[in-house]
């Protein structure tokens, strides 16, 4: 019987977490996605609709390396719009293609019942053990956790480092060692080591520096190649980032309740996605007296495109500017460059003027 070799699309910086689940709690080898490039995005959208959300192809043409890189099990998650739907067309899609793999979609788990994602998982290896899956789940949302609150910091320092390159180095080594963790306590000894080495970087951070907060669509605001790279763009010019938006917030910590609350002069209901988010966050940092706000979402995505006046309407009532970026298939990093240069220097002499 051949071994089993598990692929997941890749996302962020996550992927590292996913690995352990993989490889410790299923026992299968881990086929990592290639690193996300032009071709990814062109076999992708060879081969899926034409309107479909750009997150759906960049997934599907990372199957497809992945695939041909040795993968011949695939995983997809489910979400709360259309990220619900993409399991069952990229399998349909797969095998259309003629791609004899095991498809399995979390999609048909429910987070009220946590034995569904035990039952998903035993399609992957059928004598799972249950205390072993558990272990490895627990270990990797704490890994997670770890991983969101490494990379807030390094946002919050990134632009203002003295030697190029130091936290984007240090940040790589970071999640290669996380790779080799086994344990808890091994994990814990990762975070500190690293935090005392992130906090020795050498800064030159001034007294009121730029702050700009992003918010938007899932995928989009997390994925630094779907965004062209924008939070780097963004601290080469000396910004302090600050994005709410990841797993840690979104998924572990329930504040539906609360953001709904929160919004409830200007949203009266769900719109879907992370739709309640966005109109949250950009309230937040509107009221925290950030310089300006940036709005990311993939082409076509309708819940984003909903909180678009909303935001335009926290934007006139607060005075604090916001741009809109919407990624395609046909997006340039020249026209995203030339947009973040010229908001750069609207918020710049806006700051000027203040002080």
């Amino acid at each position: 019987m051949s071994k089993v070799k598990v692929n997941f699309p890749r996302f962020g910086s996550y992927n590292v977490a996913v690995r352990h689940i993989i490889t410790k709690g299923l026992g299968c080898d881990y086929v990592d996605s290639p690193p996300i490039t032009k071709k990814t995005l062109e076999i992708g959208a060879k081969n899926s609709p034409d309107f479909v959300c750009t997150p759906f192809k960049y997934q599907l043409g990372g199957y497809i390396e992945a695939i041909e890189a040795g993968a011949n099990t695939l995983i997809q998650v489910g979400g709360a719009c259309r990220l619900n739907y993409y399991g069952e067309l990229h399998e349909q899609i797969l095998k259309d293609l003629g791609y004899d793999v095991k498809f399995v979609n979390m999609a048909n788990a429910d987070f009220a019942k946590p034995i569904t994602f035990y039952e998903e998982f035993k399609k992957i290896t059928p004598n799972l053990n249950i205390k072993k899956i558990t272990s490895a789940v627990l270990l990797a949302v704490r890994m997670v956790k770890i991983i969101d609150k490494v990379e807030d910091f390094i946002r919050e320092n990134v632009g203002f480092e003295v030697v190029d390159g130091s936290f984007n180095k240090l940040h790589q080594e970071f999640l290669e060692d996380l790779k080799e963790v086994n344990d808890k306590k091994e994990l814990d000894l990762i975070y500190k080591l690293y935090m005392r080495k992130f906090k020795n970087i050498e800064i030159n951070k001034p007294k009121n520096p730029l702050r700009v907060g992003i918010v938007g669509e899932y995928y989009t605001i997390m994925d630094e190649y779907s965004n062209h790279y924008m939070e780097k763009e963004l601290a080469k010019k000396g910004i302090i980032i600050e994005r709410w938006m990841n797993v840690s917030n979104t998924v572990f910590i329930n504040t539906e309740k609360e953001t709904k609350q929160s919004i409830k002069n200007y949203a009266k209901y769900d719109m879907g996605a992370t739709a309640m988010y966005t109109i949250k966050k950009a309230l937040d940092y509107a009221k925290d007296g950030c310089d300006g706000i940036i709005h990311v979402k993939s082409f076509g995505c309708t819940p984003e495109i909903d909180t678009m006046p909303v935001l335009q309407r926290i934007s006139e009532d607060y005075k604090i500017p916001i741009i809109y970026f919407s990624f395609d298939t046909q997006t340039s990093d020249v026209g995203i460059n030339t947009r973040i240069e010229a908001f750069y220097d609207m918020i710049m002499m806006r700051k000027d003027v203040k002080e």
